[in-house]
C-alpha cells in the first residue's frame, strides 16, 4: 500500500513539475531566440571578421578587432576613448543627480498632506510616457529662443544658441532629459523604501533632542542603504546602455561631443557594416557595466558595514 502511495505522489510531482514547465516554456523560449543566443553569437562574432552578406563572407580575426578598437587609443581622439569619455561623464553626472533628486521627491511627497498622490502621478509620468515626445518636447524648449533661454534672460543670462547644437551644452541638454525622467521612478522605489522605516526610531530621536538633519543622516540614509544600492546600479546599467535620447536629440553631436558607446557600436554596425569591430565594442561595454557592478557591490558591502 505504501508503494502504490509512493507511486501516486511521484506521478502527482511528476505532472505538477511539467505543468510549471509549461508555464516557463513560453517565456524561456523568448529568452533564448531573442536574448541568449544573439549574446553568445555577439561573443563569438567579436572574434570573427564580417561585413554582413552570406555567412560564407564569414572570417576568424582573432583578437584582431580588438586590437584596431586600441590602436592609438585617445580620450580626446580615438572614436572608443572619446565615447568611453563622455559615457563617464555622462554617468558621474546623471546618477548622482538622480539618486538625490528622486530621494528629495520622495521625502517631501512621503508626508499624507493633501495632493501627495497627485504630485507622485506627475512626477512619475515622464517615465511611463513615450521617449521620442519627452526628446522633441525638451529640444523645442532648449531652442535658440526656446522657453528654457527665454527664462534665463529674466534672470540676466543670456544663451543665444540651441543647447543641442553647443558642444557646452549638449551634454548637459541629456543630462537634464536623463534626470528629469527617472527620477520619478525611482521616487517610487525611495517611497516604498520610507514606509519601511520604523516610525518608533524618529520618535525616540525626538525625545532625545535630534535635529531634521540629524534624524535624516542616523536614521534615514542607513535604513534606505539597500534602495541607494539599487537605484544607484540600475541607472549606472542604464546610463551605459543609453542611446535613444542621444539619437533624438543630437544624433551625437555636434561632432562627437554626446557620441555614446551604444551610438558608437550603432554607427559601426548599421553605417559601417562592421559586425565584429561592433561585437567587440559590445564586450568591452559589457566588461565596464560587469567591472563598476562589482565595485559597487564590494561599497556596498563595506557601506553596511560601517552603518
Amino acid at each position: 500500500m505504501e508503494g502504490k502511495a509512493f507511486k501516486r505522489v511521484s506521478k502527482l510531482e511528476r505532472k505538477n513539475t511539467w505543468i510549471a514547465y509549461s508555464f516557463l516554456a513560453p517565456n524561456f523560449i523568448g529568452f533564448a531566440i531573442f536574448t541568449l543566443v544573439p549574446v553568445l553569437f555577439s561573443i563569438v562574432l567579436a572574434f570573427l571578421n564580417w561585413n554582413g552578406g552570406s555567412f560564407d563572407r564569414i572570417t576568424w580575426a582573432g583578437l584582431d578587432n580588438f586590437g584596431a578598437i586600441f590602436k592609438n587609443f585617445s580620450f580626446t581622439r580615438s572614436d572608443l576613448g572619446i565615447t568611453v569619455r563622455n559615457t563617464t561623464v555622462y554617468t558621474l553626472c546623471t546618477v548622482p543627480l538622480t539618486v538625490a533628486f528622486s530621494l528629495g521627491l520622495a521625502m517631501v511627497l512621503n508626508k499624507a498632506t493633501r495632493g501627495a498622490k497627485v504630485f507622485r502621478t506627475i512626477f512619475f509620468f515622464p517615465y511611463v510616457a513615450s521617449v521620442v515626445a519627452i526628446c522633441v518636447c525638451w529640444s523645442f524648449m532648449l531652442m535658440k529662443f526656446g522657453p528654457v533661454n527665454e527664462l534665463f534672460k529674466l534672470f540676466g543670462l543670456n544663451i543665444d544658441k540651441s543647447w543641442t547644437q553647443s558642444r557646452q551644452l549638449a551634454m548637459v541638454a541629456l543630462i537634464l532629459v536623463g534626470v528629469w525622467r527617472s527620477a520619478g521612478y525611482y521616487m517610487v522605489m525611495y517611497l516604498a523604501g520610507l514606509q519601511g522605516v520604523p516610525r518608533e526610531l524618529y520618535e525616540a530621536a525626538t525625545m532625545d533632542g535630534a535635529s531634521g538633519w540629524q534624524k535624516f543622516r542616523s536614521i534615514t540614509l542607513p535604513m534606505l542603504t539597500p534602495t541607494t544600492f539599487f537605484v544607484t546600479i540600475m541607472m549606472t546599467i542604464t546610463c551605459f546602455k543609453i542611446y535613444d535620447t542621444v539619437a533624438i536629440m543630437t544624433e551625437g553631436g555636434p561632432g562627437r561631443a554626446t557620441k555614446m558607446l551604444v551610438t558608437y557600436i550603432f554607427d559601426l554596425s548599421f553605417v559601417q557594416i562592421k559586425y565584429g569591430l561592433a561585437s567587440a565594442v559590445s564586450m568591452i561595454l559589457f566588461v565596464i557595466v560587469l567591472v563598476i557592478t562589482v565595485v559597487q557591490f564590494r561599497i556596498e558591502k563595506k557601506w553596511v558595514n560601517y552603518m
